[in-house]
């Protein structure tokens, strides 16, 4: 049976008792300091967040930025507390660092597709809304995230393209200029009239209201092949009335040839994309 001798009772309770009373500054303080490091990193974050959005920055950006700011905050608050507390911190910093290390190590392709969302959202190849093509995909973009940007075709498919190759490839982008010119090709026979075919050609251009007069589109010899006289047919358009004009310029100028008795070779050709 444990017998137990009330003075060392008396005399461990004095000793947990006088440990208490000598640590307790360091608790409450320690304690103090993260309640109040909690509510201001909240403040502190609430308003870097007014401020960017004051400034009109990328929405992605800013989200992207205060979760930067507060985690790297609570972190900071974190060995300030334990600090505090009296524990050795240097070994923890260290321990820290080594995890990071290999963190990073294990994920060089995720980190590389953060480095690319933060280019992309630095300089803006692109924006939300804008019509691209890159890594074979033509797409309008629906959300830049720090990893991977997603996007959806025109037939309704959702494909989610790696930041860090789209930033190391081509893009081009469709909607940064509000306007684009479609690149088209009619081919006529040798025996037909070239003049009246070139100002056939310029009516129906001048006749869609979807065709811009400035810049002016353009119709002109473009080559003379071995079976046909190559015509240019340029129009300008916005970019939200752009494969509208294209098909109605092939259409059209089509209808109208055939109207004039003119013939039409089987080799014309669109040059450009209707995204």
């Amino acid at each position: 049976m444990l017998n137990i001798n009330p003075s060392q009772l008396t005399n461990y309770a004095d000793k947990f008792i006088n440990v208490l009373i000598d640590y307790s500054p360091k608790l409450i303080s320690a304690f103090l300091i993260l309640f109040v490091g909690l509510y201001a990193i909240r403040l502190i974050n609430r308003i870097i967040r007014k401020l960017m959005i004051k400034r009109n920055l990328d929405p992605t950006l800013t989200k992207f930025l205060a979760d930067i700011l507060l985690w790297a905050l609570r972190i900071l608050l974190f060995v300030t507390f334990i600090s505090k507390l009296g524990i050795e911190t240097s070994s923890f910093v260290a321990i820290l660092g080594a995890m990071g290390l290999a963190v990073g190590l294990s994920l060089q392709g995720s980190l590389s597709n953060f480095a690319g969302g933060m280019l992309i959202i630095l300089f803006k190849p692109f924006k939300v809304g804008d019509t691209i093509e890159a890594q074979g995909v033509i797409a309008t973009v629906s959300e830049i995230q720090i990893f991977v940007t997603k996007m959806l075709t025109a037939n309704n498919q959702t494909v989610f393209v790696p930041n860090g190759a789209l930033s190391n490839g081509n893009i081009i982008n469709y909607s940064m200029q509000g306007e684009r010119r479609a690149d088209l090709t009619f081919s006529i026979s040798y025996d037909s009239d070239i003049k009246k075919a070139k100002d056939i050609l310029l009516e129906v251009l001048l006749q869609n209201p979807k065709v811009l007069k400035v810049p002016a589109p353009e119709v002109f010899v473009k080559n003379l092949s071995a079976s046909s006289v190559d015509f240019a047919v340029r129009p300008w358009a916005k970019n939200e009335n752009f494969a509208a004009v294209f098909s109605l310029t092939l259409e059209n100028c089509k209808k109208a040839l055939d109207e004039a008795g003119i013939e039409v070779q089987p080799f014309t050709v669109g040059m450009n994309k209707t995204v």
